[in-house]
Order: structure tokens, then sequence, then C-alpha cells
């Protein structure tokens, strides 16, 4: 399969200036800083991924934010002076969000062509600015698409933003994936018009009962279920059951055993042959495993989708550095983390 050549290892920035806390100069000044991304180039990884909310360089009448763009330029900087890659996702577009507690009401984007323009008008300010550094930033245009309804709509509006992005920065690798807040399963269901320096991307946090254990936002997930890794595919079946199928239904469609890393070969097939019939590199730009997993555990499961990602020449991005319940360098991984990071 093609390279997504300086993008194999990484991690996201998440937390940041996307999913954040507090919409405050202190944060957006603290929670990542150089020292960060020194310390993300010492752990061998080649490149971060920087999710970034639209509200950090956008007002809602569409006017842009100089002190926003202003943490984007800080993280190029010093990802440039420490050789790392990046990848600016737009994780939060105005009227959209895969997060329907944050954004209701978000298939209205799909619908509503002010917030289409609005997404356009955000891509045409970022290729301006960007476009410039194409030899070591990628632009990946909107973080999880959830609908699977409005798939056929997001080729379309995909199709449309490539080719603005095009029209002013012709040079940067574009990322985009499918539907289902990114599956692996709906990467076959991505059309564009050519594939020329485009990356297809998905994210996978599967098996769901391991990966999200007491996730207090996942519908109907036990708080009081602690689930190890490998377990069989049985037992994984057992412990997936109090939740919906919706959530965690891709458990009930293996047929290997989930002490196999074929578990991870046999759901990423569909993707992996799609993107070798277009000519396309295939991207993980999120996987990783809740804090109130086994750390242990969590160690084995990065080992075995790494196995997988490899063998595959499958660029990946881990979720997270910092925080939102998957930091890698918080506490909770102390234990592990030297041997953790050899497999992201």
């Amino acid at each position: 399969m093609k390279r997504f050549d300086g993008y194999k290892r990484g991690i996201n920035l998440g937390g940041w200036i996307s999913q954040y806390n507090e919409a405050s100069k202190t944060h957006f000044d603290t929670f990542i800083t150089k020292t960060d991304i020194a310390r993300i180039a010492s752990w061998g990884l080649d490149h971060v991924r920087l999710p970034v909310d639209y509200e950090v360089v956008m007002d809602d009448d569409l006017t842009f934010k100089e002190d926003g763009f202003s943490y984007i330029d800080a993280c190029l900087s010093w990802c440039r002076e420490y050789r790392l890659n990046v990848i600016l996702d737009l994780h939060k577009s105005k009227g959209y969000m895969f997060d329907a507690l944050a954004v209701p009401d978000s298939d209205k984007f799909f619908t509503e062509s002010a917030l289409q323009d609005a997404f356009y008008h955000i891509w045409r300010e970022f290729a301006r600015r960007y476009g410039k550094y194409s030899s070591f930033l990628t632009f990946e245009l909107l973080n999880e698409v959830v609908n699977p309804a409005y798939g056929e709509k997001w080729n379309e509006i995909a199709t449309e933003c490539i080719k603005e992005v095009r029209a002013i920065a012709p040079d940067n690798t574009i990322i985009i994936g499918g539907t289902c807040n990114n599956a692996a399963t709906t990467v076959s269901a991505i059309r564009l018009p050519s594939y020329d320096n485009i990356v297809l991307t998905f994210h996978c946090y599967e098996p769901m009962a391991f990966t999200h254990q007491k996730a207090y936002w996942v519908m109907d997930m036990p708080m009081d279920q602690e689930v190890e890794y490998p377990l069989s595919i049985e037992e994984l079946r057992e412990k997936s059951k109090p939740v919906s199928k919706e959530q965690v239904g891709a458990i009930f469609d293996t047929v290997l055993d989930g002490k196999d890393e074929c578990f991870f070969e046999t759901l990423f097939a569909d993707a992996i042959s799609y993107a070798k019939s277009v000519g396309a590199p295939l991207y993980c730009g999120e996987y990783g495993v809740i804090d109130r997993a086994p750390a242990e555990s969590a160690l084995h499961w990065f080992q075995a989708i790494n196995k997988t990602f490899t063998s595959n020449q499958i660029g990946r991005s881990a979720w997270n550095y910092k925080e939102k319940d998957f930091g890698i360098v918080d506490a909770h991984y102390d234990g592990v983390r030297d041997k953790l990071v050899k497999y992201l």
C-alpha cells in the first residue's frame, strides 16, 4: 500500500485549541508548550495531529481572530525546530462537531449552505496562511462525520473544499475520512474525483468495551465493569452486551479470536483494500485506551494494533498526548509509558 511519508508515528494534541475545558489565554498559553513538543520528538515520533475548533480562530460572523492563529503558528514553529510534521485538523466547524452535546442539530451542516460556506471560508484562510508549509504540514478537512445518511453529501462538500484549498495551496496533502465517526468500515464509501495527494483516514477504538470502559459519555456503558486485554472474542462480546450495538457492533461482527492481532487485520481489511484500489495512503488519525483501563492491558492493546499498522504501512496518531481521559503523559501510564511509546 502507498505510504504516507513523514506521518508514520504521531500523537494528538487534543484539549489544547480543541475540546478545551476553558477558553482562556492562560489555558491556551500553557496547555501545550515547546517543552511538550520536545518531549514528543524525544519519543521518536515523526508528527503531531493538531485539532482546532473554529471558535479559536473565527467568530460566528466569519471574521478571523489573529490571537487564535498565533497558537497554530507557535506549534508549527516548535515542530519545525524539532523536525516534526503536523496535521492541521479542523475538529469543529461552525455548526458541526461529532459531539451532539456540544453542537446539537449537527446534521444541519449538510443541509444549510451558510454553514458549508463557513467551512469553505475557514479552509481558504488556512490554505492562504499555511499552504507555504506543504513540506511538513498536511490538512485534514473535518474530524468525524457521524451520520452515514449524509455520506454522499459529505463527498460533495469534501470535493468542493478540496477544490477551494487547491486553488490557493496546490501542494498540501489533504486528509479525508468517512462517516460513523471515521469508522474503518466507511473508508470505502469515500468518493472523490481524484485521489492525487489525498490520504484516507479512519479512527479505531475497538473493542469499545475495553478502550472506553467506564466512559461516562458512552450511553449504557457500565461504570463498575473492568475489562482486560487480551480476552477471547466470546468474553469481549459478553462484556459488550450492556452497550448498544451501534456503539460496539464491530466486536459482534468479528469472527476471529480477540487475542490475535488478526482482529485488527479483519477490522481494517476493507479500508486497506479500498485504499490500495484508489492508490491512496491509509492513516489512523485517532486510536487509544481510556485511563480507566488497566495500564498493562492498554500496553498489550497498543502492541497488537501497532503490529497491524506496521505490517500494512498505516500511519497513525494516538489519542491523546495529554488529558481528555486518554493522556499518555498522565500519571495513569507512569508504570508502562517507556514501553508504551515504542508502540505508538
